[in-house]
């Protein structure tokens, strides 16, 4: 009895340590990562949550607490349900251009044994682990103020030389016109050039991104590509993308669990 209570009591610090790294994490991506099933996981995340050190919510467990804990935990849940989505279109021993975007550059987390290649200009690809298979190259480039993002005419003639299977682009936001919204005029080209020299191109971008009025820069989309976004996404805002030419996709919990019984 005292070894299995040690046994749960050491699945429990590693469990924490994992919510901590990674701030939210599914319920599905526990029980994968431990091998235990859901309701084992939701038991421990219970047991975590009496004791102070997480904060549950549908579907996951965020690293701690805040007033507005709930709204930050379904953006973040459905941001990462559009990664998890876009890293099941990527094949094995692809080669990947990824932009600024936290949400584009956190689909590499679900690559699994995939041999990937990809070229980046997020500044937090550096230090992150990643699975075995994936061999991140970063732009280099120039970074302003807190900006992670590189740009400037390094990355700009680092990228000319790549050619990818698929780019992955997140965006400031999706304007009622269906603009895709930039934010940093200087990264406006290389997202542009990451369209460009991939074969296909995914916009990702969750709910609250959809809508967005503001005077910043946009993509230029003479070349169609796929939006993937949330349940949220506002039916106007869909409709125009897809009398535009874009294809748009729209993922919900039921997804994940459909590609993990298919995995």
């Amino acid at each position: 009895m005292k070894r299995d209570r040690q046994s749960v009591d050491l699945r429990h610090a590693e469990m924490l340590a994992l919510i901590r790294e990674r701030q939210e994490v599914l319920v599905e991506e526990l029980s994968e990562a431990f091998d235990i099933s859901t309701m084992t996981v939701r038991r421990d995340l219970q047991a975590l949550e009496e004791a102070g050190k997480i904060s549950r919510f549908h579907g996951g467990a965020a690293a701690s607490f805040s007033p507005d804990a709930e709204g930050r935990s379904r953006v973040s849940l459905c941001r990462q349900m559009i990664a998890r989505y876009a890293a099941s279109l990527v094949q094995d021993g692809e080669t990947l251009l990824i932009n600024g975007s936290n949400t584009a550059l956190g689909l590499l987390n679900y690559a699994g044994s995939k041999h990937l290649s990809v070229f980046t200009n997020n500044g937090l690809a550096v230090g992150r682990r990643f699975p075995d298979g994936v061999e991140v190259q970063i732009s280099g480039g120039l970074i302003r103020g807190a900006q992670h993002i590189l740009t400037g005419d390094l990355a700009m003639r680092n990228l000319m030389d790549v050619r990818a299977d698929k780019a992955f682009l997140g965006c400031t936001g999706i304007s009622p016109d269906g603009e895709i919204l930039c934010d940093i005029p200087s990264e406006l080209g290389l997202n542009e050039t990451m369209i460009e020299h991939a074969d296909r191109y995914y916009i990702l971008a969750d709910h609250t991104k959809l809508g967005r009025t503001s005077a910043y820069a946009s993509f230029h989309l003479e070349k169609k590509g796929c939006v993937i976004t949330d349940e949220g996404a506002p039916e106007d805002i869909v409709k125009r993308l897809r009398a535009a030419g874009m294809e748009v996709v729209r993922v919900g919990l039921h997804d994940i669990n459909n590609d993990q019984k298919g995995a």
